[in-house]
C-alpha cells in the first residue's frame, strides 16, 4: 500500500530526483507521466528547493512525485538551445550569493548586472561575494573597492573573501545562518572551493582554470542542495557563462534597477524607457555621475536584447 510523504527537492540529474524528508531521510524519486506546471514553459519542470509530495510503495526502489506545493520565489535563465523557454535553477531561496572574481577568470559587469536583474525581479535578496581577494595586486584590491562602493550604494550588500585562505569565512557564515542559500556565478569562480572552507565535510569536486580561454572548466553537472554543518543549506548550480534572462519588457526592466525605479516618478513619463525620452531623470543622474555609466549600458544591453562586452567601461 503506497503513503504520501512530503519532502524537499535536493538534486536533480534531469530525469531522477532526491528528496529529503523531514526526518533528513532522502528518498530517489521520478516524475508521474503527466507532470505539468501551469503558466511555467521550463525545460525541467522540478527545481532544487520545491517542496513535492510524492508517493511510494514499500518496496519500490523509487517515490512518485504527484505535486509541487506554490513556490515563494524561483530563479532561472534561458534555455541554451530555446529562446523562448527557461531553465529553472533553484527555486524557494532565501538568500542569493553572487560569486564574483576579478582574476582567474574574470567576472564581467554584464553578467552581474544580467544576474541581479533576474534576481530582482524574482524578488531574491542578494548579496555579491568578492572571492580570491589574496591574489589581488594593489590595482585589483582598488578597483575591487569601487565596484563594491558602487554596488553598496544601490542597495547590494558585499562581501570579501578567499576561500583558498579561508579568509572572511566567519562574516559568511553569520550571514547564511539558518537560510536555504544559492551560490550562483560563473564557472571557475570558486563555488565549490567557497563550500568546502565553509563545511570540509563536503568536499566537492574542484575544477581547475583553462588557462587557454581563461574560464573555468564545468565541475558541477546538475545543481545540487547541501545541509552544512553550522545550520544552513546551500544550492550549488552548475558554471554559468552567460547569463540569459528570460523576456521581459522594456518598461519593465527599470524595476529591476533600484538607483533607476526611485526616479521613475521623476521622468516625464510613467513609461519612460530612459533612452529617448525628454525630461527623464535617470539621464541625467547617469549624466552628473550619480548612477554608474556601466549600469545604464547594461540597463540599455538588456532591454535592446544585446550581449555587450563591458570590459573597457570604466566604472563611476
Amino acid at each position: 500500500m503506497s503513503q504520501t510523504y512530503r519532502g524537499i527537492v535536493t538534486k536533480s540529474t534531469g530525469s531522477l530526483y532526491s528528496v529529503r524528508m523531514p526526518n533528513g531521510e532522502i528518498i530517489s524519486c521520478k516524475l508521474k507521466g503527466n507532470f505539468r506546471i501551469k503558466g511555467i514553459k521550463t525545460t525541467n519542470p522540478i527545481a532544487v528547493g520545491d517542496d513535492v509530495n510524492f508517493i511510494k510503495e514499500e518496496k519500490e526502489a523509487y517515490g512518485l512525485i504527484i505535486a509541487i506545493e506554490e513556490r515563494k520565489n524561483y530563479i532561472a535563465r534561458k534555455s541554451i538551445n530555446l529562446s523562448r523557454i527557461t531553465h529553472l535553477l533553484a527555486a524557494n531561496i532565501d538568500k542569493l550569493y553572487l560569486i564574483i572574481s576579478l582574476y582567474e577568470p574574470r567576472t564581467p559587469l554584464g553578467f552581474i548586472d544580467r544576474f541581479l536583474t533576474a534576481a530582482e525581479s524574482f524578488r531574491i535578496n542578494t548579496t555579491l561575494l568578492f572571492n580570491k581577494i589574496d591574489i589581488y595586486d594593489k590595482p585589483a584590491l582598488q578597483a575591487l573597492t569601487q565596484m563594491q562602493k558602487m554596488y553598496r550604494n544601490i542597495g547590494y550588500p558585499c562581501l570579501s573573501i578567499s576561500a583558498s585562505k579561508k579568509q572572511g569565512l566567519d562574516a559568511l557564515k553569520e550571514d547564511m545562518l539558518r537560510k536555504v542559500c544559492l551560490f550562483g556565478g560563473q564557472s571557475g569562480v570558486g563555488k565549490s572551493t567557497i563550500i568546502n572552507a565553509l563545511d570540509n565535510t563536503l568536499q566537492l569536486k574542484i575544477g581547475d582554470i583553462s588557462s587557454y580561454h581563461n574560464k573555468g572548466k564545468h565541475t558541477t553537472t546538475f545543481a545540487e542542495m547541501f545541509e552544512l554543518s553550522f545550520g544552513s543549506f546551500i544550492i550549488d548550480t552548475p558554471g554559468i557563462k552567460e547569463f540569459g534572462l528570460i523576456d521581459y519588457e522594456k518598461e519593465e526592466v527599470t524595476h529591476y534597477f533600484p538607483e533607476m525605479l526611485k526616479l521613475l516618478p521623476q521622468c516625464k513619463f510613467k513609461n519612460c524607457t530612459h533612452t529617448h525620452e525628454p525630461q527623464c531623470a535617470v539621464k541625467k543622474a547617469v549624466e552628473k555621475g550619480e548612477i554608474a555609466m556601466s549600469r545604464y549600458h547594461n540597463y540599455i544591453s538588456i532591454i535592446e536584447n544585446e550581449d555587450i562586452d563591458l570590459k573597457n567601461w570604466m566604472l563611476r
